[in-house]
């Protein structure tokens, strides 16, 4: 048997940006992609702390280091620059490797964004 189970999680990251006109997806800065161990096109779910929206989307990488979070497309009608999001992607492992999985979890620094 299967079962899914977080993989990984950015935890209390800042919106930076919200651009309704794009075609879709989350840009994420890649250091934080990089230390959650989320990839490009991976699908994620966006929980959204400032008014409880839930949605799910793909990744984006976005520049090193620059904190950049944003909701693009219609994504971008859930969230606010500034709102506080957890960012969560889930594996599909069997389940007796699902009971010793250890997740990739990042408490970024919610000022800017940085992994310091």
């Amino acid at each position: 048997m299967q079962i899914q189970v977080v993989k990984s999680k950015i935890h209390r990251v800042t919106v930076t940006g919200a651009d309704l006109n794009y075609i879709g997806s989350i840009t994420i800065d890649e250091a934080l992609m990089e230390a959650a161990n989320i990839i490009e096109g991976e699908k994620v779910s966006i929980v959204n702390i400032n008014n409880g929206e839930r949605l799910e989307t793909y990744v984006i990488k976005g520049n090193r280091n620059s904190g950049e979070i944003t909701l693009n497309g219609p994504a971008a009608r859930k969230v606010q620059k500034g709102d506080i999001i957890i960012i969560i992607s889930y594996g599909i492992f069997e389940f007796e490797e699902a009971k010793t999985f250890k997740p990739s979890i990042v408490f970024p620094n919610e000022t800017d964004n940085s992994l310091t």
